[in-house]
């Protein structure tokens, strides 16, 4: 017999295909002759062979994709020899090896990228992408501050490439079912969203001088960031927790997900005002520099709230799950997560529910699964004009903003408006970290 998952499998591009065909962000007709023949095959190239790679394996290999990978490219060489003995176990060719993602950029043979690196990389090396003619896909987040969120989109615009957002809950037929009915009023008038991430991590090092591990190109590494002296443990995930120059907290690292499920539901764009109350409150003495626990809330002009509330070492499990949306109406609430939906009425019985072919994780690094694997599928099918983005870049960069603005009220230890029709701060002091400094040669420029 033929399995549910199987049968997700054989039918994906379809079903996405059709969920989007009519969607207001369908490319348009000019965008047509930009893109490859719906028959020739895709060459493409991975940037960053850390914990996320291993989601984009099944949507480059499959069959169905046409697609060949062109190049594996990382910083650390060991990382691209555990990224080839990985596929090939599924293809039965060696893609090439490189460290630098320019020279893959200035290779014409390639046609889209997949960016899968360290935040401070996202945008930077999109924008270099798309000058050159690649259409990519985008990890979350896509930029690492607000100020590149508004670039991504710029280039985006101006070179009328691809770029698909990393945030594959957007591609799950379950989420995109609810929130069909949440804007048809199956709830009735929303007001408010609760999105929340649960996790139990461990202490960090606290970073000392030390000499880059051996094979690391830290001045590729550090690429569009300001160069400075390697600090132990930097280079494998805990430059997460190390100052703003490489990452952006746990917000842009998964609040991301969570607040693009709310504000897609809410059906939002900028809020008007942002207020926060986050600190330090697990393993006081570690090397962990910023929050650890935030609570944020975003209001909007029409009465309705997003609320986020994160916990990324204290995993007392409120909610009963390790992530999710709550979406509250007049009628009735609903709870999304990456698992399916469960819809209630306003006296708490639950009236539909939904459990989900993914086998996606929600907590566990990388994550990969179905989802991510419906989300490649949806980004391929979309070069070829076949199918509509199901997160498109600039979608995805109207949710991102919401975690630089947590981001930056806590930096500044306030809350502030927001132009709602320009997505800036009216704050001055909070404005002023609306960018970043740039290595020299290294800022994306139009």
């Amino acid at each position: 017999m033929t399995t549910r998952r199987s049968f997700i499998k054989k039918t994906a591009v379809g079903a996405v295909g059709v969920a989007y065909a009519n969607s207001a962000n369908a490319m348009s007709a000019k965008s047509y002759s930009n893109i490859i023949g719906s028959n020739d095959r895709i060459n493409v190239a991975i940037q960053g062979l850390g914990r996320r790679y291993s989601a984009f394996i099944e949507p480059i290999t499959r069959k169905e994709s046409n697609a060949r990978l062109l190049y594996l490219c990382d910083v650390m060489p060991s990382q691209q020899d555990k990224a080839a003995a990985k596929f090939s176990e599924k293809i039965n060719y060696k893609p090439k090896l490189e460290k630098d993602i320019r020279k893959i950029i200035a290779d014409k043979d390639v046609d889209a990228i997949f960016m899968a690196t360290p935040d401070h990389w996202h945008t930077p090396g999109a924008c270099m992408a798309m000058q050159a003619g690649k259409h990519v896909y985008l990890e979350k987040p896509c930029s690492h501050n607000g100020k590149e969120n508004e670039l991504v989109v710029a280039f985006q615009q101006k070179y009328n490439k691809v770029v698909q957002m990393g945030n594959q809950q957007r591609s799950s037929l379950e989420t995109t079912q609810i929130i069909k009915e949440i804007h048809e009023g199956v709830i009735g008038d929303v007001y408010k969203a609760v999105a929340f991430y649960v996790n139990g991590r461990g202490e960090v090092p606290i970073p000392v001088n030390a000499a880059p591990p051996g094979g690391l190109d830290w001045d590729l590494f550090q690429g569009p960031s300001p160069r400075k002296a390697y600090m132990h443990d930097t280079w494998d995930y805990n430059w997460h927790w190390y100052g703003w120059d490489f990452g952006t907290a746990e917000m842009g690292n998964n609040a991301t997900h969570e607040l693009d499920i709310a504000r897609w539901a809410m059906d939002v764009e900028y809020p008007e005002h942002v207020s926060v109350i986050a600190g330090k409150h697990q393993f006081k003495d570690d090397g962990w520099e910023m929050y650890d626990t935030m609570e944020a809330t975003f209001r909007y002009s029409n009465n309705r709230v997003i609320q986020w509330d994160g916990n990324s070492r204290n995993a007392y499990n409120k909610y009963g799950k390790g992530r999710g949306t709550y979406i509250y109406g007049s009628n009735g609430s609903v709870f999304i997560d990456r698992g399916g939906f469960a819809l209630y009425d306003r006296n708490g019985k639950l009236i539909k529910d939904s459990k989900s072919v993914s086998a996606e994780s929600g907590l566990a690094l990388g994550g990969g699964g179905n989802l991510s694997t419906l989300h490649g599928i949806n980004f391929f099918e979309t070069i070829r004009g076949k199918a509509s983005l199901t997160s498109p870049i600039e979608q995805g960069a109207l949710s991102q903003s919401l975690t630089h603005y947590a981001n930056i009220a806590y930096k500044t230890g306030k809350s502030f408006d927001i132009d709602q029709t320009t997505g800036r701060i009216f704050d001055r002091e909070a404005m002023k970290l609306w960018s970043r400094t740039y290595e020299p040669g290294w800022e994306p420029k139009l």
